[in-house]
């Protein structure tokens, strides 16, 4: 056994152990349901299968697909407009006031206004994901930059390191531990705002079919598509730990170096 297989197996077992066991605790629990609205896990895994077989084109794929386009554009947005907002103190007093009355406005409330504005196709989808998601991205580049050391920066400035070379080696690099943190916190928000967005006025999606299958009393449908969006959630979250893992590869080995050295 290589050394590599423990660390893998201990992974594994850390990220599985729990989903598993709370499935398991479930299966067990609701055996012998016998309630409409709550029917056994053994009834909705049976029916997981030949229900999303056939809306995986037409639920699924359009699902997923509105949340990473919006989740990307609200990451390019949140970090584009993070950036100078950090690195000058007179945008942060001028724009600060209207960025905070903006954030304190659920994301779901403005749905009614994007439905009048665009319809109910996948441009009023994209705007409310990205209307929620990018608060997170944008706080913590703004904190990210603001907390450059200033050793650094002036070495930038004595070997004359400026515009958009200062900006990959300097600004970003410094700011990607609290980016990341930010773009970590916004993966949920957009799932969460990708349902919402689906429920409220939609054709297709994972929210319009577990609504659908709602006011059908289709439950045990309903059921598997809730199912399906904690997996779609955690099947993300896994993906984003292993593009955290190697973008902040450096990081993490900084830390474990100044811990030894203590």
């Amino acid at each position: 056994m290589t050394g590599g297989r423990p660390g893998r197996l201990r992974w594994l077992t850390a990220t599985f152990a729990l989903p598993v066991a709370l499935f398991a605790l479930w299966w067990l629990a609701s055996a012998g349901s016998t309630s409409f609205y709550l029917p056994p896990l053994a009834t909705i895994v049976e029916r997981f299968g030949p229900t999303w077989s056939t809306r995986w084109a037409s639920d699924v794929v359009p699902s997923i697909v509105r949340l990473v386009v919006g989740y990307t554009g609200a990451v390019v947005l949140g970090v584009g407009l993070g950036v100078p907002l950090g690195a000058s103190p007179r945008l942060r007093a001028l724009f600060e006031p209207s960025l905070e009355l903006v954030r304190a406005i659920p994301p779901p409330a403005l749905v009614p206004v994007f439905m009048l504005l665009f319809g109910i196709g996948t441009p009023m989808k994209l705007l409310v994901i990205v209307s929620g998601a990018v608060w997170p991205v944008l706080l913590n580049t703004v904190e990210g930059v603001r907390a450059i050391d200033e050793v650094l920066a002036d070495t930038c400035r004595c070997y004359g390191i400026t515009g958009a070379r200062r900006l990959r080696v300097l600004v970003l690099r410094a700011a990607s531990p609290q980016i990341i943190t930010g773009m970590r916190q916004a993966l949920s928000i957009a799932i969460i705002l990708m349902v919402i967005s689906e429920m409220f006025a939609s054709s297709s999606g994972l929210g319009y079919a577990i609504v659908d299958f709602q006011r059908g009393f289709s439950i045990p449908e309903m059921w598997s598509g809730i199912i399906l969006l904690g997996v779609l959630g955690f099947a993300m979250s896994l993906v984003f730990r292993q593009f955290e893992a190697r973008a902040l590869r450096w990081y993490h080995g900084q830390r474990r170096g100044h811990r030894e050295e203590r």
